[in-house]
């Protein structure tokens, strides 16, 4: 199963750096993990934040957050909409799904027939 992160929002931030206390660096991102196989795509519920200071190369996790970045970073969150959650079925998915119903109605049907006879 392939997957892949779909970007949801992402925004560059003034506040300082905690590792390199620079002021012009530090990026939220928020992504979406998304799984892919011939039948259908399914979007997880999880969105993945993730804070990267592009000065000093190196992600910042939420242990050394001040709360500054803390309140920007809940700022952020809401704008984050995940997309439809969920399955949404290819072309394939639907001719397995139409094929298999078929299979089982003419099952029947000729479970029916062979009881009346």
């Amino acid at each position: 199963m392939k997957q892949t992160k779909r970007i949801l929002h992402s925004a560059k931030i003034n506040n300082n750096c905690p590792e390199c206390y620079d002021t012009d660096g530090l990026q939220f991102t928020f992504t979406q993990v998304i799984s892919e196989n011939r039948l259908y795509l399914k979007m997880d519920k999880k969105i993945v934040e993730e804070l990267y200071c592009h000065s000093c190369n190196q992600q910042i996790y939420p242990i050394s957050w001040t709360p500054d970045i803390e309140r920007v970073y809940q700022y952020h969150k809401k704008k984050a909409i995940p997309m439809g959650l969920g399955r949404n079925y290819k072309t394939m998915g639907y001719l397995v799904l139409v094929a298999v119903l078929m299979i089982i109605l003419f099952g029947i049907g000729a479970g029916i027939f062979l009881f009346l006879n």
